[in-house]
């Protein structure tokens, strides 16, 4: 364990700062961490740990001490490196429980091959299944680090810190690739096909995904004023939802179910991972006004809702309205969001995402981990 912790350590300390990407939180954290700590005594140990094996290796230990040389500059690359593990406000790995959750709630397939036995399960799941989780998580964590990238475009030579947000965006690369690599290796070796299909088709998803999703501003060309829902749902699947629902998926065809059960998985998958995005997009227009500074996307779902409804004119002259001195006033912005029915809308389409991810998993047997998945669906829904 000394050896585990000292690893561990150059990466979860590398910075005390306050970790500023939020992974699956809620809005209610108690109530979060009840249902999370539940859903990980089901399977077995607690998800935030998932990743020791690849955490342990010489390679990452030498990324580790790179990293180190990066405190004090404040690239976002530590605080990506910071959370790695453990954040005390958000369980960091709850694709992976997901995935486990789903895999014991379906259980072993009543055409299961001669190669997969009920005494080969670890608490009602496969150690294949296990696997899948980890990989899933370290996909998603590859793609956090690569998100660490800053921008240098308008950089210049003259400014201090250029040289060590390069450096940064180096490590971020060859961070990223590097837990990218292990997840595709032991994708390998689980030795299946439509497996490997599935998660190599997720990680394009993502890439996509996230293309539609760079950083916008007023006066950024990638500010869309013509996406609708519709291609918001679309682009959020891609970025926030394929990874999942196709892992799920996966878990189904590791223990040989059929086409139905993997395809009410992949629905859970989808669904949850939507249900997840609008509630945190939400978020900055349901909390208390005096929480803090206020600050959203342009294209979350309840401004393109809003949108959609007060039409382009009017919000190209609300934006107006909203701009102090070339900048925006999102708390003015937001006031005038919330008068319509943009915020409502979004709260409508949670709940039926969330509705739909419930009504996916009925067909299971009634046991604790589909009561979790139910849990978790349920609370994702809550504002």
């Amino acid at each position: 364990m000394t050896v585990i912790w000292s690893r561990l350590s150059c990466i979860v300390l590398l910075n005390r700062g306050q970790r500023n990407i939020s992974l699956f939180s809620n809005t209610t954290p108690s109530n979060w961490n009840k249902v999370v700590s539940d859903a990980e005594k089901i399977v077995g140990y607690p998800t935030s740990f998932m990743s020791l094996r690849c955490l342990l290796s010489d390679e990452l230990s030498n990324v580790a001490m790179h990293v180190r040389k990066l405190v004090g500059t404040k690239h976002p690359l530590l605080n990506t490196a910071r959370g790695f593990v453990y954040d005390s406000r958000n369980n960091l790995q709850m694709r992976g429980l997901v995935v486990l959750l789903m895999s014991k709630a379906a259980g072993p397939s009543q055409h299961t091959a001669s190669d997969l036995l009920p005494q080969d399960m670890v608490s009602g799941i496969y150690p294949s299944q296990r696997n899948l989780a980890e990989i899933t998580e370290l996909i998603h964590t590859a793609f956090l680090v690569h998100r660490g990238i800053v921008n240098l475009k308008e950089w210049t030579n003259s400014d201090g810190p250029l040289k060590d947000m390069q450096f940064g965006n180096k490590m971020a690369v060859l961070s990223g690739d590097f837990l990218l690599a292990n997840a595709c290796t032991g994708l390998a070796q689980l030795n299946n096909t439509k497996v490997v299909e599935l998660i190599s088709s997720a990680i394009g998803d993502l890439v996509q995904g996230i293309y539609h999703e760079m950083p916008n501003s007023l006066e950024d060309k990638s500010l869309t004023d013509d996406i609708n829902m519709v291609t918001w749902e679309e682009q959020r699947f891609l970025s926030h939802g394929a990874l999942l629902a196709k892992s799920c998926q996966a878990a189904m065809e590791l223990a040989n179910h059929d086409k139905d059960a993997q395809g009410l998985a992949y629905k859970y998958g989808k669904h949850l991972s939507l249900g997840h995005k609008l509630n945190s997009d939400l978020q900055p227009f349901v909390k208390n006004s005096s929480a803090g500074p206020v600050t959203f996307s342009l294209n979350s779902a309840p401004v393109v809702f809003h949108r959609q409804i007060v039409g382009q004119e009017r919000w190209r002259y609300q934006l107006q309205q909203a701009k102090t001195i070339g900048t925006i006033d999102y708390t003015k912005l937001r006031s005038m969001i919330k008068l319509e029915e943009g915020v409502t809308s979004t709260m409508d389409l949670c709940r039926y995402h969330g509705n739909k991810a419930l009504e996916s998993i009925q067909c299971f047997p009634s046991s604790e981990a589909r009561s979790a998945l139910e849990n978790i669906a349920s609370t994702v829904t809550k504002f």
